[in-house]
């Protein structure tokens, strides 16, 4: 087998033509024949080009609006011919088939056509079939043929045809071939997906595509033993931590990435209302605040757990200000994620050549749809995202007193701080500010007591007469299996109280809230997070 392959004849056709010229220009300096379609073959004549149509080449015209043009065998025969095999080159000299050693093609722009919202024709006339077919056929047949499916590529390229005097390596071919069957994949990914969800509004298709493109590779994963790397999806209008602008600071690595999507998911949980800080530690919130200023929510979402906010994760839901970044600046802090900075602020960061300065541009929609993707041995577990929300209709009021507009609304702040919470989860929350955090312990009532513990050390750090829990609603993501839970939330002062319900002992928990004379609210709604 021959490493290096002259190129004679090169096949384009492209809808996206960025970069066409300088490539045209490259080929032609090395002897190459141009054969091209439509649209592509117009603009190698507009740059002073000679070309053949795929119609000359064929014997037959486009038809059918384009539909049938490049699917012949002079077309495939060309591109699939073993080069050495004798019985092939006897089949394209009886049916006068030339060979084809470049391909250059990149396809209908069907993830684009999606996301700009396209009617149902429009999306099916953006489904290529040509172009697949030839990619795949020129892909296969890499030994003998250059495929090209990404103008990012030309470079390359027409480095290696200057370098071997009009020749591409195999080593080339080989890449360019692996990043071919990539892109076919992943665009029999989009259409399929397409058709699953958008079209026939499919929750759980049986077969699942999932194409990722990789953004970049990251140091480690969780622990330094582990490689890693950041995909996304093919197209993606929702803002995120994947798309965040990195303005300053160290490479992003798993554990902040992480963490920063767990700090921005619960910070948009706030969009439009008022200022709102969220500081997470380990991907679970150590303290909430909404103030009248950032300023104001960072300062009393830090002074929940001070301990646990040194080298946190902070997300806010406004754009930063000057006297924000100063206060978060006062500790160690690893990541701030904002949809924007003024400029007082970003000189101010800019001191802190560690600090990871992300800018999301705008907030996710809490509410939008999705999957989530989690693997265990030998398979995948996916669930649609937790979504759900809660209004003051959904609110059942399950005891003897009624709680106060004041404790309604505590405990729809706690309610929504606990849905980020990893679970058992308790939040106790006063005056829009969390007052204490339990996470991720095996039972109710341990969460409910450290959570108490922290506001408690919280008050003994800041001088406070009181912990925050005091006077305070509660909120735990799942039922009470047990009154002991709900009984460590009243010693820890909390009046208010807002569950799921729907256990066994609710009746025996009611009665334990109502003899505390506690106002006890039920959402109908879980929100395990593992």
């Amino acid at each position: 087998m021959t490493d290096l392959v002259p190129v004679r004849r090169a096949l384009i056709s492209l809808s996206d033509k960025s970069g066409l010229e300088e490539l045209a220009a490259g080929l032609v300096r090395h002897g190459v024949e141009l054969v091209s379609t439509g649209g592509t073959a117009a603009k190698l004549r507009d740059f002073g080009h000679r070309v053949k149509d795929v119609s000359d080449l064929t014997g037959f015209p486009e038809m059918m609006d384009g539909r049938v043009k490049t699917l012949h065998p002079k077309v495939h025969g060309g591109l699939l011919a073993v080069r050495d095999e004798a019985s092939h080159a006897d089949a394209a000299a009886e049916h006068g088939i030339g060979f084809i050693d470049l391909l250059v093609v990149n396809l209908y722009p069907f993830e684009k056509t999606v996301a700009g919202g396209a009617d149902r024709d429009t999306v099916i006339e953006n489904i290529d079939i040509g172009g697949p077919s030839m990619v795949r056929s020129s892909a296969k047949n890499h030994r003998y043929v250059a495929c090209v499916t990404d103008p990012g590529d030309y470079p390359a390229l027409l480095a290696e045809l200057h370098e071997h005097g009009g020749m591409t390596s195999l080593g080339l071919r080989k890449r360019l071939a692996a990043k071919a069957f990539a892109r076919t994949a992943a665009y029999d990914s989009a259409i399929a997906s397409w058709f699953a969800f958008a079209d026939q509004g499919e929750a759980m298709p049986a077969t699942l595509p999932l194409a990722l493109t990789k953004a970049s590779e990251l140091r480690y994963g969780e622990n330094p033993h582990q490689s890693a790397a950041l995909y996304l999806p093919q197209a993606s209008g929702t803002a995120g931590i994947a798309g965040a602008r990195q303005v300053q600071g160290k490479e992003l690595s798993y554990n902040n990435l992480n963490d920063a999507d767990a700090a921005l998911e619960l910070v948009s949980e706030f969009r439009g209302g008022q200022p709102a800080c969220v500081i997470v530690k380990h991907a679970n919130p150590c303290g909430v605040a909404e103030g009248t200023t950032l300023e104001q929510a960072y300062t009393a979402a830090f002074q929940c757990d001070s301990v646990s906010a040194f080298g946190g994760i902070v997300a806010v839901n406004r754009p930063l200000d000057g006297a924000t970044a100063r206060a978060i600046t006062d500790i160690f802090t690893e990541v701030v994620i904002a949809p924007d900075a003024d400029s007082e602020a970003l000189a101010v960061f800019a001191a802190k050549k560690s600090l990871r300065l992300l800018l999301t541009g705008d907030l996710p929609d809490p509410r939008r749809p999705g999957l989530m993707l989690k693997s265990i041995a030998g398979g995948m577990l996916v669930q649609s995202r937790d979504n759900g929300v809660i209004i003051p209709s959904d609110l059942k009021v399950v005891t003897r007193r009624q709680p106060t507009a004041q404790e309604v609304s505590d405990c729809r702040f706690a309610w929504t701080v606990a849905k980020h919470v990893k679970s058992n989860a308790i939040v106790y929350a006063k005056d829009g500010v969390s007052a204490g955090i339990g996470a991720g312990q095996m039972n109710r009532r341990d969460s409910a007591r450290i959570a108490a513990a922290k506001a408690r050390e919280a008050a003994e750090t800041f001088g406070w007469a009181q912990p925050r829990t005091a006077g305070s609603a509660v909120a735990s993501d799942a039922f009470f299996p047990f009154a002991d839970g709900l009984l460590a939330a009243v010693e820890a002062g909390a009046t208010a109280v807002i569950q799921p319900g729907g256990s066994m002992r609710d009746a025996e928990v009611i009665a334990a809230a109502d003899e505390a004379g506690l106002a006890m609210l039920f959402t109908g709604m879980r929100h395990f997070r593992h």
